[in-house]
Parts: C-alpha cells; structure tokens; sequence
C-alpha cells in the first residue's frame, strides 16, 4: 500500500538526574562531592533509506520515543547516555512541525536530528568553588524535545509521467522498466503513484508513474489533488496523450493548465509529449494529430509511440534520458560539511538571554510570571525541592538582570515567581 502523508508523535529522551554525592572512604571522614552527570538523553533521528518510497509504517506505529539517560552517581560517575532512535524514512521525505518544514530529507543516507535529547544535569561536584566546599544541589535533567510532527512524501524521481486516466501511463512504465503497476481498460486504473527504474542504454532512469489528472485536479476533483506533489521533484516531466482523443491539442492544454493551477512554475519544467496508442491509426491521423500539438507546445518535443507494439520507445527514452542528464547538471548540490549529520535543534550556547515578565494581577497575591528561552532551560535543570537549587537559580535572575526589573514592577521578598510550571519566592523564606 503506497501512503504519502503521516502524523507521528516525537519525543526525545529526557536527560538524567545529576547527584548529590560525598566521597566517604576510611580515614577520610570529610571527603568533598563526587556527584557524576546524568546521561543526555537519546536524540530521535531520521535517516534516508533509498528501499523505501512509502510512509506505511508510520500509519501503524505514529510514536517515535528515543531512550532517556541515566541518573549520575557517586565517585564522579556519569549516567549513560540515552539510546538514539534511528528512523528509517524514504528519500524525499519532508518535516512539518506546526506546518512548518523543519527537515527536508533529499539525499540517500541522510541523517538529521529532528528532535534533540534534554542535556543530562550536573552534580554537586560541578558546583563545588572555594567559598562552597559542601555543595548539596544538583541539577535535573532537561526533558527532551516532543511535539506531533506531519510527514510528506514527495517522490525523488527523474521523469514524471502525467496524462489523462487511460492515457497508458502505466503501459508505458510497464514496457520500459522493471514495475509492474495495474492495467485495465478503464479509467483510474492506477490509484497511486508507481516507480520504476528503466534502463537506456548504458544508464538508467528513475521514473514515476502520476494518477491520472482530470480537468479541475488542482481543486481537489478525481484523484490527482492527492498526487500531484509527487511532480514537483521530477526532472523532467513526459506527457503522454492519448492517439484516439478527440482533440488532443485541448486534452494537452487541460493537464498544463491543471500543473499550473497547483504549483506556480511547473509548467516551466522541462517536458517531453508522446502521443500514445498509435499502432492500428493511419500515418496521415498521426501527422496530423502531431501537428496539432506542436502548434500549443510551444515547441517542445512530441514523439508517437505505441508502448504494446514497442514503437518509438527507444527513441522517447534517449530523448528522456538527454533531457534528464541536461537538468541534473545545472542542480545546485547542497554544500559539504564537516558532519555527517545536519541537527535541527538549537544550541543552548547561541540561546537566547531575552527575557520578558507578566504579571498576572488577578491572582491574591500577584504572580510574576518570567519567560525566555535561556531562563526557563534554567528552570527545568532545578530541583525546587532543594533550597540550594532555588538560591543557584535566584542568583541566575540577579546576573541577567531580572531580580532589578521584578522589584522595578512592585515584587516584594514573598512575591510569587513563576519559570515554567514551577512557583517560588522571589526570596528564601
């Protein structure tokens, strides 16, 4: 079964716990911190697989989780590291978070992190100075990143076959390659796209097989609405007209218009036509119907074929194969980096420090409520059941300047703070 579009639910591991230790041996009575790290967690991470051009599995698994990390421990141990979750998705397979296209996976073994593992938090150890020989806090670990994420396929191919239903699309891609998609005499025989590989002399091509378009496609009318993205990524498009249409010039103008319609500049991809099913029509029909179409072509080739009798099928597969090596050639490769693996997530050292406060004034007595990225990754790392913790965070407030702008809007020492889901005092009480 060809799927195309998915929604999964992602969650990244959570990092682990950082310890509160002292080193206790024998003749060392007073030993100083040992509280190891806790792991990061498992990041969730996208790899392309060119054996696949479906989303099927995801429609039968729709939650991603990778591992969470390990708490720290004593004598300076540090938890392990979440497990990475590795998914397998087809190439040209698109991201959207909130309808935004966060990832756009287009080459084969590609691997990008959607969605980054929490950093594990740190132990008493890390915090021990020369004016805090005890420390008792440690951090907690940050929670990894989760939201619902909508997968898109848009087929990778280099040719894309569009046409009216019973065109012989689906003989064509028969004939010249290794696919074995449904033929009927009927319309609509094909209800999802087919790929096949065909060989042209000492190369191959990768093309895909479009369900057939019908006049108002673009507005969501037949099957295409539902396909039609799988042309936007085809190097070259052919457009295979019936031989026994009873006008094909208007059967040609109809599908472009339709490949207009539904994405600006599709037209302008390059284009090869082939009159098909000409085995049994005279050669003064053919010429003429030829004729008709290079005059709304614009001058763009156009070939007669018959994909049952093999007739000009080695002549429209160079002709496929020239064009599709011309495009290929002029495509901008993406840049080549250092690492392997393109992460989507921030990095918490180019976070932001902005931050903003609201005060909600309907609560008794009023809340302070303090936002910002850099704060509130603050936030998640305290442990608010430790009074050290909640001092290690009220002094991160007074260096980036939010304890001065909270006592400017009228918090007093009792006043309630909030950072997330978390409430505290603005001081110890």
């Amino acid at each position: 079964m060809f799927i195309d579009t998915a929604s999964v639910i992602i969650s990244a591991g959570k990092g682990g716990d950082g310890a509160v230790s002292f080193r206790r041996e024998k003749y060392i009575p007073k030993g100083g911190p040992d509280g190891g790290f806790g792991g990061h967690g498992g990041d969730v991470i996208f790899v392309a697989d060119e054996g696949l051009n479906t989303l099927i599995d995801f429609r039968f698994k729709p939650e991603l989780k990778a591992g969470n990390g390990q708490n720290g421990a004593g004598r300076n141990k540090s938890g392990a590291s979440g497990e990475n979750l590795y998914v397998k998705v087809p190439i040209g397979t698109i991201v959207k978070r909130n309808g935004e296209v966060i990832a756009d996976i287009t080459q084969k073994d590609q691997q990008v992190v959607i969605a980054s593992g929490g950093r594990g938090g740190a132990g008493n150890e890390h915090f021990k100075s020369s004016t805090r020989q005890t420390p008792r806090i440690a951090e907690k670990g940050e929670p990894g990143e989760a939201f619902e994420a909508e997968l898109e396929l848009k087929l990778l191919a280099d040719v894309g076959l569009v046409g009216f239903p019973n065109a012989g699309k689906s003989t064509f891609l028969s004939v010249v390659s290794n696919a074995r998609p449904e033929i009927a005499d009927y319309a609509f025989t094909t209800l999802t796209p087919n790929l096949g590989v065909a060989k042209v002399d000492d190369g191959s091509i990768l093309i895909a097989d479009i369900p057939g378009l019908i006049e108002g496609a673009s507005e969501g009318k037949g099957l295409g609405d539902a396909f039609l993205r799988h042309i936007e990524r085809t190097a070259v498009i052919l457009h295979l007209i019936d031989a026994y249409s009873n006008d094909v010039a208007k059967s040609y103008q109809i599908i472009r218009q339709e490949l207009e319609n539904y994405h600006l500049g599709l037209t302008d991809r390059p284009e090869i036509i082939a009159l098909t099913k000409i085995d049994g029509l005279d050669e003064d029909i053919i010429n003429m119907q030829i004729n008709e179409l290079r005059q709304v072509s614009g001058g763009k080739p156009v070939f007669a074929i018959s994909s049952m009798a093999h007739v000009g099928i080695i002549e429209v597969m160079r002709a496929l194969r020239e064009k599709v090596e011309e495009v290929r050639v002029f495509e901008v490769k993406p840049e080549e980096t250092d690492d392997e693996m393109v992460t989507i997530s921030l990095d918490e050292d180019k976070l932001s420090e902005a931050w903003t406060i609201n005060v909600i004034d309907d609560e008794v007595p009023p809340i302070f409520v303090v936002a910002g990225t850099k704060i509130e990754r603050f936030g998640l790392r305290t442990d608010f059941g430790n009074y050290e913790a909640v001092n290690r965070l009220r002094d991160i407030m007074k260096r980036m300047g939010i304890t001065h702008e909270l006592r400017r809007l009228g918090a007093e020492g009792d006043s309630i703070i909030r950072i997330g889901a978390n409430d505290f005092t603005l001081i110890e009480q």
